[in-house]
């Protein structure tokens, strides 16, 4: 078993890299339509950031073992922080889908890129199997309080134009140039990591037992449908979404994601507590139907304020299935298989996301007024779809603790 000192670096980790991410992700959104850019081009520059994050997590899943797993994570943040700080300075659309790539800017505003894939992988063994979900669980809540605080950080541009001189793409390129800068102190961070978190000899090349292989084809085919309905419902379209449709500030959405997150960390406890009442599978689908049904209803809100509960209900549900989905599937594979099954499903997830930007981009431009609903209608569907047929598949394959 891993020491537990490696489990709260690792909890430190994915902390700062949420609250970089939050913040990142709803500014991205209020800063590139400030400059005028929208439509293909916003999916473009969005989808760019999502696609390096696919294949960083594709490195992850299938070379990281063998790369070393202390010196992927710094390579990663690395890349992340410098891509950061060249995003905060470029204005040319180009320059900004390439300064995205390379820090693999993750517009959706949730933490789920390659460093997630290790550091899922590594957590299960620093605890007892009985322990598993809480500890995920408190990995996931951990992250979403630094995607609350980092929601609170892209307020502050609201705060700067107030008090000083700036206009609102000048104090949000300070906040993003901010965010690059803690994306390197994790540089600092992975160093600490030791020797014992390195892949034992000879387990990358083990080969997936048959009934791993046939659980995650089924379960990533699954998480694709899922990642492709999220990948129109990025922080930054929906960001983009309250701003242009409502008119709200930067101040006014920050505050809006800044509750959602903590209503997102409250809700992992909540789902640790559920699954271990009624299982790891029912607690996803009974949680994220309901919530991907509220979020269909807030392109209709006649206000922001009521487009803002609704969209706080939804967000009390919707992360509920996320430490009970990573728990399952780490559950249901051989130790030895976590990386490649962390990874893979990931990967998925991460791809999709890549992709739908693109098509939610083309969306907003349907019509001569333009589709803002279009793509939380669509992902919203997707998502839907993704719940029965999970539970369809999986209600009969129950984790190891629940047999």
């Amino acid at each position: 078993m891993i020491e537990n000192r490696v489990r709260y670096l690792i909890y430190a980790t994915a902390f700062l890299r949420a609250v970089t991410t939050s913040a990142s992700g709803i500014l991205i959104g209020v800063f590139l339509a400030r400059q005028g850019i929208a439509g293909p081009a916003f999916g473009a520059i969005v989808g760019a950031g999502l696609f390096a994050a696919a294949l960083a997590a594709l490195i992850a899943t299938f070379r990281a073992d063998r790369l070393g797993r202390r010196r992927f994570l710094i390579a990663v943040a690395a890349l992340s922080g410098l891509g950061t700080l060249a995003f905060a300075f470029g204005s040319n659309p180009f320059a900004l889908a390439l300064a995205a790539f390379v820090g693999m800017l993750n517009g959706m505003g949730r933490d789920r890129g390659a460093a997630l894939i290790l550091e899922q992988a590594l957590l299960p063994a620093t605890t007892a199997p009985e322990n598993r979900t809480r500890v995920i669980a408190g990995y996931t809540m951990l992250q979403d309080l630094g995607h609350a605080a980092g929601a609170l950080l892209a307020g502050l541009p609201s705060l700067i134009e107030k008090s000083a001189a700036h206009s609102g793409a000048s104090s949000q390129r300070t906040l993003l140039a901010a965010c690059g800068a803690i994306s390197l102190l994790s540089v600092f961070l992975y160093t600490r990591l030791g020797p014992q978190i390195e892949a034992a000899p000879g387990t990358e090349r083990s080969r997936l037992s048959p009934r791993s292989r046939a659980i995650l084809v089924r379960i990533s085919a699954l998480f694709a449908v899922d990642g492709i309905g999220g990948g129109f419902l990025t922080s930054a379209l929906l960001s983009f979404f309250f701003f242009e449709r409502f008119g709200a500030s930067e101040g006014k959405i920050s505050l809006l994601f800044f509750c959602a997150r903590l209503l997102n960390a409250v809700s992992h406890l909540g789902a640790a507590w559920l699954a271990a009442r009624i299982g790891l599978v029912r607690t996803m689908v009974f949680t994220h139907i309901p919530s991907s049904l509220l979020l269909a209803t807030v392109p209709f809100a006649p206000s922001f304020w009521v487009a803002a509960i609704l969209f706080l209900l939804r967000e009390g549900l919707v992360e509920m299935d996320v430490p009970t989905r990573q728990s399952y599937v780490l559950a249901v594979v051989r130790p030895e298989e976590r990386t490649f099954a962390s990874g893979v499903t990931n990967l998925v997830r991460l791809a999709a996301w890549a992709v739908a930007p693109f098509v939610a981009g083309a969306l907003m431009t349907v019509g001569p007024g333009g589709s803002l609903y279009l793509p939380l209608l669509v992902g919203a569907g997707l998502k839907i779809a993704y719940d029965l047929l999970l539970w369809r598949a999986f209600r009969g394959v129950p984790p190891p603790e629940e047999i």
